[in-house]
C-alpha cells in the first residue's frame, strides 16, 4: 500500500493540532521577563502563570476521551480549535494578571485535549506498516511550532514593540487556530470510531478513500476486536486485563517529563540569562535549540518504522542522560559556560530522536479500540500532570541551586533506561487489532 492523497491530508490536518500545542507550550519562554515586569511577579507566581497552561492541559487531557467518544475524534478536534481561538485572543487582550491566566488555561484545554484526539485519530485512519511516521506528524508539527514560537518571539522583539510586545508573542498563534478550525471540516471521521457508533458503511468508505488496500479485511478486523456483536457496550479501563497497557501508558508519560524537557523549554531564556547571555543572544540560541528539534524529528520519523520504538528509547535514555549531567555540571561550577548551549542542544536533539517522537505514537497503539479513547487520556493526563508540576516547582528549584534540578533529570533518564530495557514491548508493523492480541487482552 502507497500513500495518497486523502490519508496525507486527513493527517496532515490533524496533526495541525500539534503544531499549536508547540506553538502555545513554548512561546511563554519569550514572555516571563516582560510578565515578571509588567505583573511584578514572584518566582512562584511566575511558575503559576507557566503553569496555568499546563493544569488545563491536565484536565483537558483528563477529559478529552468523552467527547471524544461521544461525537467522534474528528468533532472534538473542532472543539480543541476553538479553545485555541479563544486563548490567543484572551492573551493579546488580558486587562489583568488573572485574565491572562484564565486565557492560557482555555489554551491548556485545547493542548491536552489535541494530545488526546490528534494522535489517537490519526492512529485510527492509519495503516499498520505507516501508522509511526503518520503519528509522529503530529509530533512533528508539535517540534515545528516550537521552532515557530521562538523564531516568532525572535521577529517580534526585533519590532520595536514596547510593552505590547508580549502580547503580540502570545496573540499570534489565533492565526494558525483560525486555520485549524477551518481544514477539520475537509476531513473525515475515525473509520473505528464509526464501527463503534454502528455505521458500518461509512466506516468502509473511510478505509476505501485513505487507500486501505484490502478494507473490507480490515474492516472485519476492526469490527470483531470492538466485538459489534455484543452491543458496542463501554468497558472501564481501569481492569485487571489492561493492566500493562495502562503501566506502559503511565510510565512513558512520566519519563518523558522526568527528562525535564519542558522545563527546559519553556525556561530556555532564563537559563540562558542565568549563564550569562543577553536577551537577543538568547533569543538566538533559542532558534538553534529549537532547529535542533525539528531536525532531530525529522530524522526519528524517516526511522522509527523501521528502528523501532523501543531502540529508540534506549538510545534517547543514554544521550539524555550524559547531556543533563554536563548541564548540571555547568551551573555546580560555574565553569565551561560556553559549553551549555551545545549540552543542551544535545538534550534536544536525544530527546526529539527518542522520547519525544515515540510517546504519541506509542500511547495511540497499546490500547484496544474499546478503551483508546480513554487509554490514550490516562497517558496524556499523566504526561501533562508531571509537566504541571514540574514547570510550576523549576524556578523555585532553580532559584535555590542552578545544577540541583538538572542532576535530578539526568538520574530519572538512567532509571527509563532500565525499565525500558526489561519492561518495554516493541510495537512497530503491529496492526491496532494485533496489539490486542498481543497483550492476551480478551
Amino acid at each position: 500500500m502507497t500513500l495518497n492523497s486523502y490519508l496525507v491530508k486527513s493527517t496532515v490536518v490533524a496533526a495541525l493540532g500539534g503544531l499549536l500545542f508547540g506553538f502555545d507550550t513554548a512561546v511563554i519562554a519569550g514572555a516571563t521577563s516582560a510578565l515578571t515586569h509588567t505583573y511584578q511577579l514572584s518566582p512562584a507566581s511566575l511558575g503559576l502563570t507557566v503553569a496555568s497552561a499546563l493544569w488545563g492541559t491536565v484536565v483537558g487531557a483528563m477529559f478529552a476521551g468523552l467527547p471524544g467518544d461521544r461525537i467522534g475524534r474528528r468533532d472534538s478536534l473542532r472543539l480543541m480549535a476553538v479553545l485555541y481561538l479563544l486563548c490567543a485572543l484572551g492573551c493579546a487582550v488580558a486587562w489583568s494578571w488573572g485574565a491572562l491566566v484564565f486565557a492560557r488555561f482555555l489554551g491548556g484545554l485545547g493542548i491536552g485535549g489535541s494530545s488526546v484526539l490528534g494522535p489517537m485519530y490519526i492512529a485510527e485512519i492509519a495503516p499498520a506498516r505507516w501508522r509511526g511516521r503518520l503519528v509522529g506528524f503530529f509530533q512533528f508539527n508539535i517540534v515545528f511550532g516550537i521552532l515557530l514560537a521562538y523564531f516568532s518571539n525572535y521577529l517580534l522583539g526585533l519590532a520595536g514593540l514596547g510593552a505590547a510586545e508580549w502580547r503580540w508573542k502570545l496573540g499570534v498563534s489565533g492565526f494558525p487556530a483560525l486555520l485549524f478550525l477551518l481544514t477539520l471540516f475537509t476531513i473525515p471521521r475515525s473509520p473505528r470510531w464509526l464501527v463503534k457508533q454502528r455505521r458500518v458503511d461509512e466506516a468502509r468508505e473511510v478505509l476505501r478513500l485513505t487507500g486501505e488496500r484490502n478494507y473490507q479485511e480490515e474492516l472485519q478486523d476492526i469490527i470483531d476486536s470492538i466485538d459489534a456483536e455484543h452491543g458496542h457496550g463501554a468497558e472501564p479501563l481501569f481492569s485487571r486485563k489492561y493492566r500493562f497497557p495502562i503501566f506502559l501508558a503511565v510510565s512513558i508519560a512520566m519519563f518523558n517529563q522526568l527528562s525535564g524537557i519542558n522545563a527546559v523549554l519553556y525556561y530556555l531564556n532564563d537559563i540562558f540569562a542565568r549563564a550569562g547571555f543577553s536577551k537577543v543572544s538568547g533569543d538566538i540560541q533559542a532558534v538553534a535549540v529549537g532547529f535542533t528539534n525539528l531536525v532531530a524529528t525529522i530524522i526519528a520519523m524517516s526511522v522509527i518504522d523501521r528502528l523501532g520504538r523501543r531502540k529508540m528509547l534506549l538510545i534517547g535514555s543514554v544521550g539524555t542522560a550524559v547531556c543533563l549531567a554536563g548541564v548540571a555540571a555547568v551551573f555546580l561550577t560555574a565553569r565551561h559556560e560556553s559549553l551549555l548551549v551545545w549540552l543542551l542542544v544535545g538534550f534536544i536533539g536525544f530527546f526529539a530522536f527518542s522520547q519525544g517522537a515515540v510517546i504519541w505514537v506509542y500511547l495511540s497503539e497499546i490500547f484496544p479500540n474499546r478503551v483508546r479513547a480513554s487509554g490514550q487520556s490516562l497517558g496524556s493526563f499523566t504526561h501533562w500532570f508531571m509537566n504541571a508540576l514540574i514547570s510550576g516547582t523549576f524556578p523555585l528549584m532553580a532559584a535555590a541551586s542552578g545544577g540541583a534540578p538538572f542532576v535530578f533529570f539526568s538520574t530519572m533518564m538512567v532509571l527509563q533506561f532500565f525499565v525500558v530495557l526489561f519492561l518495554f514491548p516493541e510495537t512497530k508493523g503491529v496492526s491496532l487489532e494485533e496489539m490486542q492480541k498481543k497483550f492476551a487482552i480478551r
